[in-house]
């Protein structure tokens, strides 16, 4: 099972290093990053491998939006189902 990850907002130090702290302690193995940094706004998408993650996806997901909501940044994260259906349609 796999998962995308969306990163949104102002440029700061360290956004990669902690999304990823997150992620490995949620057992969510990175398998693809993509970031670009345009002006001073931060754009970055993580594809996870989520089939050994510890907790189940919604906590994974609360985890990540609460360090989204402490450092000031948006992410969401998708399921890969979700992601395939909407673009099946």
């Amino acid at each position: 099972m796999k998962a995308v990850v969306t990163v949104v907002g102002r440029d700061t130090v360290g956004i990669l290093a902690k999304v990823s702290t997150v992620c490995a302690e949620h057992k969510a193995n990175i398998i693809d990053v993509s970031q670009s940094v345009m002006q001073d706004l931060f754009t970055m998408v993580m594809l996870l491998d989520i089939t050994d993650i510890k907790s189940d996806f919604t906590g994974l997901q609360e985890a990540l939006f609460e360090l989204g909501n402490s450092i000031g940044m948006k992410i969401h994260v998708m399921h890969e189902d979700i992601f395939n259906s909407m673009h099946n349609i």
